[in-house]
């Protein structure tokens, strides 16, 4: 099934003993980008950032322990994931850039399910995750490059209804460890299950210019999953955000991305994706643009801790923005082939003998 946004996915577990929990996964790539870019650097892509070489996406190892009434998780690695968040730190905190989640959960059982986070963790926007082997697509879609990574603070969840959990969050702001401003800003979280349809509201607001507490951005994110049959599923989301400046003026960003997985049996899936992205007054990349993408993305699994993935992107601007060699802003395209090996910690894990439906 996909992914549910709210929470995070709890790790693939590989060991447990008395509520101890650890797991970890290793992912590589290798993504050709047809432009050629002197830089080797594909851009519009979130964690696969590198072009034209081998490359470690995430080497990445999962600790936790069951709130009774305390617990914890703990996520840390290596790789362009965690260098793709570090730079996006405004203010770089060494000592975090290799922690993905590191919080600690409050959850009596008198609460009725209320729980209380502490810490940093990944965000609840968005139809995908920070973790390859969780989405159906390996590169990230535009959505996910433009929208929120991580925040830092206090996250509270309470389920109202056995379909229906709600939540609310006190952070410092998008991908920051160090707020970059004395402001915060504030997120708030609905996930209905109806069926076989999942559909997540997030909305985050909160003054986000470095060193002024003027001018607030605010954010929509809508996800919505569903798997009719047990081969097949799909996501719709769409984001929709407005960050006023502290002088005046604003930039309005919105878009939307739908994707398809179609098993074809328990060893092999392929997964269409197409979305469409506006920055109409160049906020993210500094130019007035609007970007098309469609991605096609084949997948074998070995078991179910080794997958390999084959995937094609094409990426399109209504204006020159993609590196061609060593010219920046040549091409109002950029093609990738992308190929890659997850490998998963779980028990069994060198079992060849099939995988599960």
């Amino acid at each position: 099934p996909p992914p549910a946004p709210e929470p995070e996915p709890a790790p693939a577990t590989a060991w447990t003993y008395k509520g101890f929990s650890a797991s970890g996964y290793v992912d590589g790539y290798y993504n050709q980008n047809y432009n050629e870019p002197s830089s080797r650097f594909s851009q519009l892509q979130a964690l696969n950032i590198t072009a034209n070489k081998m490359s470690l996406n995430s080497a990445s190892g999962s600790f936790s322990y069951d709130p009774k009434p305390i617990g914890f998780r703990v996520d840390f690695g290596w790789g362009r994931t965690y260098d793709s968040f570090f730079i996006s730190e405004p203010k770089h905190t060494d000592w975090s850039r290799h922690l993905l989640n590191a919080y600690v959960t409050l959850k009596p059982a008198a609460w009725k399910g209320l729980q209380l986070d502490f810490g940093k963790f990944v965000t609840s926007a968005g139809a995908e995750v920070t973790e390859s082997h969780l989405n159906w697509n390996y590169s990230r879609s535009l959505l996910f490059a433009f929208g929120p990574y991580y925040h830092v603070g206090l996250r509270a969840t309470a389920p109202i209804r056995p379909n229906w959990t709600v939540g609310a969050q006190a952070i410092t702001g998008w991908n920051v460890m160090r707020d970059n401003n004395s402001g915060k800003s504030f997120g708030f979280t609905s996930v209905n299950t109806l069926g076989k349809v999942v559909i997540a509201n997030n909305y985050y607001a909160g003054p986000e210019n470095s060193n002024n507490n003027k001018g607030w951005r605010n954010f929509y994110d809508l996800a919505i999953t569903g798997t009719p049959t047990s081969k097949i599923s799909y996501y719709y989301n769409l984001d929709i955000g407005n960050n006023k400046y502290a002088g005046g003026g604003s930039g309005t960003f919105w878009g939307m991305a739908g994707a398809a997985r179609f098993a074809v049996n328990s060893h092999l899936a392929f997964s269409p994706r197409i979305e469409y992205y506006s920055d109409r007054d160049g906020f993210w990349t500094g130019t007035p643009q609007a970007f098309k993408e469609f991605t096609g993305t084949a997948e074998w699994k070995f078991n179910e801790s080794f997958i390999s993935r084959a995937e094609f992107r094409k990426d399109w601007s209504d204006q020159p923005y993609f590196q061609v060699g060593q010219e920046p802003g040549k091409s109002k395209h950029q093609n990738l082939f992308i190929v890659s090996m997850i490998m998963v910690m779980k028990p069994g894990m060198f079992s060849f003998g099939g995988a599960k439906p």
